[in-house]
């Protein structure tokens, strides 16, 4: 057997890390300042075992750009390093110093973390500039300053620095493809969107950059709503106002610690766009969180931070695991929780923001039977008198006289006045996801039948005292009769023509689309899939025969038959557009027929 030992030759990693690493070169900047940061935290950490004193106002991070020389310098006054450890950390890739200091020292503040893990940042300098040179003077008392230099190939020199200070001074020598790294604004707005929040001071060109704490790592009970507002546009300068928010404090099983807020959704919401941002220990790695916030959560705002969250090597996307996994239904249970004591203790301002919060909290009863069980009881109904209702409230009200059934439409229509006339409670529905989640609603609660008004007719519609069922000499009621007659003015495939009575005398007829087949066709348009083609409808045009018109129309068909067919083709397509299951195309005949229709009754005036 023989034992060997891996060799890497940097000839072959650097050409790597430069090319592949990284998905984008703007990275160089948030790892060197990232390195700088971790330098001057160390310079804390020492400070609290006694080894150092370096009072808070000289701990800070400058910039500057040389276009002359075409050189963008990273200058830190953290712990520098000696020849011995730029030789240690830098000449050996990815070998990292934060491991090593961290396993020797540890903070006592939460704050005073480390942000490097694997060592590869520096090298991400070489994806814009031709060399780079590191002049560095370590704390230690008698530290000698040291020059490294290295123009990205398997080369580098190291001689005696100029450094006075303690501290680390990077300068790149950006090559003629990247020369836009030479540019004030650029270089501005890179350290914005990926350094806000660093706790030290960081400078370009003179000029301050960061200078907001994130207001994440403060306790909820410390933050006002006036911060909160103002951390959120910090976050989203064009964005309106949230509703609410909800302050996220995790240590365990990791340590998490972030603010989600509900935004207010706009017609031009756009809810496509990842704006979570995330963070790994004050520094922005990503605004993609889709494997760590639920689907249905993902139209939140805000910032998570924590260092338990793995990434990948370039510490710029998820890696999936466990931990992901589990803070996914934390956050989760902590958006039902928030919503819960909403509900519970502000109800008014939980109603005023339901039309917000609906789509996020029936897509979450959808997706998710952890948030089902926890929401289930603050999913609420507006009904047709005007008030808010849960169904359990809505079942108890009806168990006498409509037991396991609620009754919901999507909009007022006529024919929601004939079921509050019979004294029956409407609710309405009108989210998209609506139908797919009465399904599950229906699959949950045991006996409980969600239908629509005009899905079929309850019989406490029906007045069965008036019901004409004589028959006559040929055996047919005279329902039966007025049904065959409208039957045969109308000639309209995969139609059910029935006549009833109603209680109510002033509606004509009304068309009832069979429930299952419109939830399916709603649920099928939801996700996108055609309806299947030559499928019937289920349509069903009931006749009133307590109705003076439709009695009028019985007695003209001897008269004028001709204006008895017309007058139930225009019944017919009356109810067609009070359901609006009229075609767009068909309305142009429907109104000629109108016309037509108020001539001929102004003839027989």
């Amino acid at each position: 057997m023989v034992m060997g030992t891996l060799k890497i030759h940097t000839e072959n990693i650097l050409p790597i890390i430069k090319k592949w690493l990284y998905s984008d070169k703007d990275i160089f900047v948030r790892e060197l300042i990232s390195n700088a940061c971790d330098a001057l935290q160390k310079c804390r950490t020492l400070r609290e075992h006694g080894e150092l004193e370096c009072p808070d106002e000289t701990l800070r991070i400058d910039l500057e750009i040389d276009k002359k020389e075409n050189t963008l310098i990273f200058k830190d006054t953290g712990i520098g390093m000696s020849a011995d450890e730029v030789e240690k950390y830098i000449a050996q890739v990815a070998f990292s110093g934060a491991e090593e200091f961290v396993s020797k020292y540890t903070s006592q503040n939460e704050k005073d973390q480390i942000i490097g893990h694997f060592g590869l940042g520096f090298y991400s300098s070489y994806m814009v500039s031709k060399l780079v040179t590191i002049d560095t003077l370590s704390y230690r008392e008698g530290a000698e300053a040291a020059l490294w230099s290295c123009d990205g190939s398997s080369s580098y020199t190291m001689e005696m620095g100029s450094r006075k200070e303690r501290g680390t001074q990077i300068t790149l020598f950006i090559d003629k493809e990247n020369e836009e790294f030479l540019e004030e604004a650029k270089i501005r707005s890179l350290l914005q969107q990926y350094c806000s929040f660093l706790p030290f001071p960081i400078y370009l060109n003179g000029s301050q950059v960061n200078k907001k704490e994130p207001l994440w790592l403060k306790s909820p009970t410390e933050c006002t709503d006036k911060e909160y507002l103002d951390f959120y546009h910090t976050l989203y300068p064009l964005d309106q106002d949230p509703i609410f928010w909800i302050h996220l404090n995790v240590d365990y099983p990791f340590h998490v610690k972030g603010i989600l807020y509900f935004p207010k959704i706009t017609r031009q919401f756009d809810f496509g766009h990842n704006a979570i941002k995330l963070f790994c220990n004050r520094v922005f790695v990503s605004d993609n969180c889709k494997d760590l916030i639920p689907d249905y959560l993902m139209v939140l705002r805000g910032a998570i931070d924590s260092a338990d969250i793995p990434l990948n090597v370039s510490r710029s996307t998820l890696q999936m695991d466990r931990t992901v996994r589990q803070l996914a239904q934390h956050i989760s249970k902590k958006v039902s929780d928030r919503l819960s004591s909403l509900y519970n203790l502000e109800k008014e301002r939980f109603l005023a923001c339901w039309p917000d919060v609906e789509m996020i909290i029936k897509l979450g009863l959808l997706q998710d039977d952890k948030f089902y069980e926890r929401s289930k009881d603050f999913l609420v109904w507006k009904n047709t008198q005007s008030e808010w209702t849960t169904l359990a409230d809505y079942l108890e009200r009806h168990k006498e006289k409509t037991p396991g059934k609620i009754f919901y439409a999507t909009e007022e229509s006529p024919m929601t006045s004939l079921y509050t006339q019979q004294g029956i409670e409407v609710l309405f529905a009108t989210c998209m996801v609506d139908a797919p989640l009465m399904n599950l609603l229906e699959s949950k609660l045991d006996g409980v039948k969600f239908q629509r008004i005009d899905g079929a007719i309850h019989d406490t519609l029906l007045d069965e005292s008036r019901e004409k069922t004589l028959l006559d000499a040929q055996g047919q009621t005279e329902s039966f009769k007025i049904a065959s007659l409208i039957r045969s003015q109308l000639d309209v495939k995969d139609l059910n023509i029935e006549a009833k009575s109603l209680r109510n005398d002033t509606t004509p007829a009304l068309l009832i689309v069979d429930e299952e087949m419109r939830r399916l066709k709603e649920t099928m348009t939801l996700t996108r899939q055609s309806f299947p083609i030559g499928l019937p409808s289920k349509k069903t045009f009931l006749i009133n025969t307590n109705n003076k018109l439709i009695q009028a129309i019985v007695r003209l068909q001897e008269k004028d038959p001709a204006l008895a067919k017309e007058m139930t083709h225009h019944v017919y397509e009356l109810s067609l557009l009070s359901q609006k299951e009229m075609e767009p195309r068909a309305l142009g005949a429907f109104v000629a027929r109108s016309n037509h229709l108020l001539e001929k009754m102004a003839e027989l005036l």
